[in-house]
């Protein structure tokens, strides 16, 4: 497809220019579920995801049928500093296992009906240690954006991005420290497993890119400077979910922090996403916070591959399934309050 942006400057003008919800289909969700055979609120957060679901998708009675998830994979320079328990290799190593039908995210794509699609992105090319430079120049970032953009597929109706990049929280902590502030061990987590002594490093560096970035200017500048290719094609295909008004589940604490990047550059960025869970990384929690978002699990998950999106999607599709599948107290002949 014809890339719609070839600047940065270009996608900040799209990102100023996303549509918004549908306000008639939203009201005609909220009127249908009044009508359903239960009291008012009694199945809680499902009826208001139902609600918000249609009011992004419109039409009469909208529901899941093509869920698509992405898992985009890139490699760090920072990964050299020795800030993960495992080595850059693996970042290959685990997309050939994506590809095998081997990994966690393969077995619940297929048991949520979802298709699945693994992007590698330049693995043969780290990005720059972020302590030294700006991770990436305009060239490959927009590369890495306009990669995230192309790969949503216009059909489906509800997108779950995820990653695989060694070295990534590193980055996603020196993101989340960069825009919303304080200091570098607030949002520095073990990662992979690092040990205490791997922990302190791993802090220090993210302080000494935070450090060097401070000046970085927008969510999108800082995402270029600390970010890496897997983050920012996050990023890019969470802007074309709604540009196509697909609705999208984040992921753990990598995709938010990508996702923060795009809420810190355009407010509203990201009113058609909903977070998945809450990951047992450190730092994930307080940065949903800050995005506003309640997650709709929790179960200490740690993996990334987009493995607690994907386990959402199950959630949304039962409160579409409960809004659409219920009888109205008209249709069932039941007496209402």
């Amino acid at each position: 497809m014809t890339q719609p942006f070839t600047t940065l400057a270009e996608f900040r003008t799209l990102l100023q220019q996303m549509p918004r919800i549908d306000g008639d289909a939203l009201t005609a969700a909220q009127q249908r579920d009044s009508q359903l055979t239960k009291p008012p609120g009694a199945l809680g957060r499902l009826e208001t995801l139902a609600c918000w679901y249609r009011g992004w998708r419109g039409g009469k009675m909208a529901e899941i049928t093509a869920p698509q998830i992405i898992v985009f994979a890139g490699n760090h320079g920072v990964a050299a500093r020795g800030v993960s328990a495992f080595p850059a290799a693996v970042t290959a190593q685990m997309v050939a296992n994506f590809e095998q039908g081997g990994a966690a995210i393969n077995q619940i794509a297929r048991v949520n009906g979802a298709s699945l699609d693994v992007v590698p992105l330049a693995l043969d090319r780290p990005t720059e240690d972020f302590t030294q430079s700006a991770a990436m120049d305009e060239a490959a970032f927009l590369a890495a954006l306009q990669a995230g953009w192309a790969a949503v597929n216009p059909g489906a109706d509800l997108l779950v991005v995820g990653e695989m990049g060694i070295a990534n929280t590193t980055s996603a902590a020196a993101l989340a420290c960069a825009l919303l502030g304080g200091a570098a061990e607030d949002w520095t987590g073990r990662g992979t497993g690092v040990d205490d002594a791997g922990l302190a490093l791993k802090t220090q560096v993210v302080a000494e890119g935070v450090a060097l970035h401070a000046e970085a200017g927008d969510g999108l500048e800082t995402l270029r400077r600390l970010g890496g290719r897997e983050l920012a094609a996050m990023a890019g295909a969470i802007a074309r979910a709604r540009s196509l008004r697909i609705p999208v589940i984040l992921d753990g604490f990598i995709c938010c922090a990508a996702a923060l990047c795009l809420a810190r550059s355009v407010a509203g960025a990201l009113d058609h996403c909903l977070a998945g869970h809450c990951s047992a990384e450190h730092g994930h929690g307080r940065l949903l916070a800050a995005l506003g978002k309640e997650p709709l699990l929790r179960l200490d998950l740690r993996l990334g591959e987009a493995s607690g999106a994907g386990l959402a999607i199950a959630v949304l599709k039962t409160a579409l399934a409960c809004h659409i599948g219920m009888a109205t107290f008209g249709e069932a002949g039941v007496s209402d309050a």
